[in-house]
């Protein structure tokens, strides 16, 4: 590839087409430098880097003049080296990391890398260009603009590639119309590569519309797949989200349900009002979580749609401009070949565009993990503890433990009336089984209970045949018997206990934010390795179908207007130039020459 590259760049000096020979030079010299930056960033060793980076070298541009280029063999060093290092997978893994790595970044090719916490040190477009140091803070507008930034590469070569094209427009559309004297006297002369290489830039041309087709499969596939991993992140993300506002109203139905009791059975006003308060202020958080979350979902679910649309478009667009290109190319058909080199021009913008976009979103996926991987580590110390209520959950953690005490004094006063009956009147009475684990540590256990005890929920079964069914009571024997309202209130109290009962599992894990690290832990081990993979496998393979597709458009332009001069010269076409000067016999016979072989 690289001597086809080499190639091109000869074969425009030989056939004279200086303007457009200083274009490669200029595009492949600034597009070599950018990527020679990004290289120092990426995953090619600093040893390498000292090997291939020599001061380029001259080539030949024509018979009159020389231009500095940069070594076309060093641009697909680092084209291939990042693409089989990407596909090979050979990059840094959040498991080859060490304690303590955190998010970097490089300031210039001679830099070291910087490792400060988890703080990312990246340069700042709206902050004057300064470095930004404040961590991963998804609220904060400055790491927004600076991880985005991070796709200057991208941005920066299709502005160039946009401006060149605009430039190279002008110029031909100026050399057209004002028609120089000394352009009308190339017009009659005769390249011999035109005589002895016709098929030569034809056959060039093909080649690299096969590679474009085939670098236009790889970011495709790549493409989707980087897609579908991404909602997958999400959709867990998010579900943990319902999760958590699930468990929440489960734990104010049950705080609803004792309020309740208490009013119907004339308990403690304070209680029931206490209940009340603070199960609306529960669902009212309830309810954000669930308005938030589903408000995130539909951005975030619309933004990669419409990421993932776009790039899909434009590519397959990409795919239809190369196959047409290359069909009118060889057909000849010049009107139209000159619309797709324009097309195919502004989707070489686009592609450019893409690649620095999916360079962030590689970056974004990194430092994600990266902190994903750090909070598993230390949740009390993290970038995420911005964003993530778990300090403020974790000081609930008393009330918690302190409804939990209450229930383990309130089955053991229960279990102890139960002894006394055993012992005096009801001897196959069962014990109420405890679902908490003597203090301090009060654990919830109710898998431990033993075989000749029943659950709270189950007390009302025990008492109902003891309950006296007849509404006149004073016909209820000798008052061993529960009346009906209490036994409704009994009823009550206990399923309104097990209901909190049911729900605390959920709010421990709420309050310990497990149900969080569970997510996070779910999310590294199955879908970190391979979101930033496919993210690099995308920006990868549009570096690769970028410079394809630069290389194909400046060899059709080149084709293009080598025709055109060579049908001028056949005399199809009269240029507007002066008659040859007679002073000049060798020039004259050199144009009789060329007329008699356009005639022919």
């Amino acid at each position: 590839m690289s001597f086809v590259l080499y190639l091109l760049a000869n074969l425009l000096a030989y056939m004279n087409l200086k303007p457009l020979a200083q274009t490669i030079s200029l595009f492949l010299s600034v597009l070599g430098r950018l990527l020679f930056r990004c290289l120092h960033e990426m995953i090619i060793p600093a040893e390498m880097i000292q090997v291939f980076s020599f001061h380029g070298f001259q080539v030949e541009m024509g018979s009159r003049s020389r231009r500095q280029a940069v070594l076309p063999v060093l641009l697909m060093i680092v084209i291939f080296g990042v693409s089989l290092k990407v596909i090979a997978g050979s990059t840094l893994s959040s498991h080859g990391r060490a304690p303590g790595r955190h998010l970097l970044q490089v300031d210039n090719a001679s830099d070291t890398i910087r490792y400060s916490g988890d703080n990312t040190v990246r340069v700042d477009p709206l902050d004057n260009f300064k470095k930004y140091r404040g961590g991963y803070n998804l609220t904060n507008k400055h790491y927004w603009s600076s991880t985005i930034f991070t796709g200057v590469y991208g941005y920066a070569v299709a502005i160039l590639w946009l401006l060149i094209g605009v430039a190279y427009g002008f110029y031909m559309l100026l050399a057209r119309f004002c028609g120089r004297r000394e352009n009308c006297r190339e017009l009659q002369k005769r390249s011999e590569c035109h005589k002895l290489c016709p098929l030569w830039p034809v056959l060039i041309a093909l080649t690299f519309a096969v590679l474009a087709i085939g670098a236009v499969g790889l970011v495709l596939g790549a493409n989707a797949k980087f897609h579908s991993r991404a909602k997958t992140v999400v959709s867990i993300i998010i579900n943990t989200a319902d999760d958590a506002s699930k468990t929440i109203y489960n734990t104010t139905g049950a705080m609803r349900d004792i309020k309740d009791t208490l009013e119907v059975s004339n308990g403690s006003a304070y209680a029931s009002s206490f209940l009340m308060t603070t199960s609306e202020k529960l669902d009212s958080e309830a309810a954000d979580i669930q308005i938030q979350a589903r408000k995130n979902r539909r951005l975030i679910d619309k933004g990669l749609e419409i990421v993932y649309i776009v790039t899909t478009a434009t590519i397959c667009l990409n795919l239809v401009a190369v196959i047409a290109l290359s069909v009118s190319g060889f057909l000849r058909l010049r009107h139209l070949l000159y619309w797709l080199i324009v097309l195919c021009w502004l989707l070489t913008v686009l592609c450019w565009i893409f690649f620095g976009l999916y360079f962030f979103l590689d970056k974004f996926s990194s430092d994600t993990c990266t902190v994903l991987d750090d909070f598993q580590q230390d949740p009390n110390n993290n970038s995420l503890s911005s964003i993530l209520p778990c300090d403020e959950l974790r000081s609930a953690k008393s009330i918690l433990s302190d409804v939990s005490a209450g229930i383990y004094d309130m089955v053991n006063k229960v279990n102890a009336n139960i002894s006394y009956l055993q012992a005096t009147s009801f001897p196959n009475l069962m014990y109420v089984c405890n679902p908490f684990s003597p203090p301090p540590e009060y654990d919830y256990q109710p898998d431990k209970c033993p075989g000749n005890t029943i659950r709270i929920g189950d007390i009302p079964k025990v008492l109902k045949i003891f309950t006296c069914s007849d509404p006149n009571e004073d016909n209820c024997s000798g008052g061993q018997y529960l009346s009906a309202s209490n036994y409704k209130t009994v009823e009550a109290y206990t399923s309104s206990i097990q209901s909190l009962l049911n729900a605390y599992p959920g709010m421990e894990s709420l309050i310990e934010c497990q149900s969080v690290k569970d997510a996070f832990s779910q999310i590294l081990t199955k879908h970190c390795g391979p979101l930033k993979r496919y993210a690099q496998m995308v920006w990868a393979s549009l570096v690769f179908l970028s410079v394809i597709m630069a290389s194909l458009v400046l060899i059709w332009t080149a084709k293009a207007i080598q025709d055109q001069k060579h049908q001028h010269s056949d005399g199809s076409v009269k240029p507007h130039c002066a008659a040859p000067d007679p002073q000049e016999p060798g020039k004259t016979k050199e144009f009789q020459d060329n007329v008699e072989y356009g005639s022919v």
